[in-house]
């Protein structure tokens, strides 16, 4: 599998605003999305870091910690090499990621290299 960089960081936290506000304003990273509950801010290079709230809705496997994604050029060829190796993947591959379980038992995800 080739890796090619990092291609996404999700945090879902009850801490949600002050950590989007610390983003913002400490780091001065660029937000371009924000509805209740969901934050996102888009990086230098385009890719983009995302808070959630705890009640925000579909992101309830982010139980532990934060979620890096690795950027795959190839991401049906990349998560059938996850299958292989008999990694646990979580749900099924959505149109440019794919969460998955790794040996430490935190989860990470695929997303397709633009």
């Amino acid at each position: 599998m080739e890796v090619t960089g990092l291609g996404w960081l999700g945090t879902r936290t009850r801490d949600a605003e002050a950590l989007a506000r610390f983003y913002s304003d400490v780091l001065g990273l660029r937000q371009t999305h924000h509805e209740p509950g969901f934050w996102v801010f888009t990086l230098p290079d385009g890719r983009n870091v995302e808070v959630f709230g705890e009640d925000y809705p579909g992101k309830d496997h982010f139980a532990t910690g934060p979620v890096a994604g690795f950027a795959v050029p190839d991401l049906p060829a990349a998560v059938a090499e996850l299958r292989a190796a008999g990694v646990e993947l979580l749900g099924e591959p959505g149109p440019t990621w794919q969460h998955f379980r790794g040996p430490d038992g935190n989860v990470y995800e695929l997303v397709a290299a633009e």
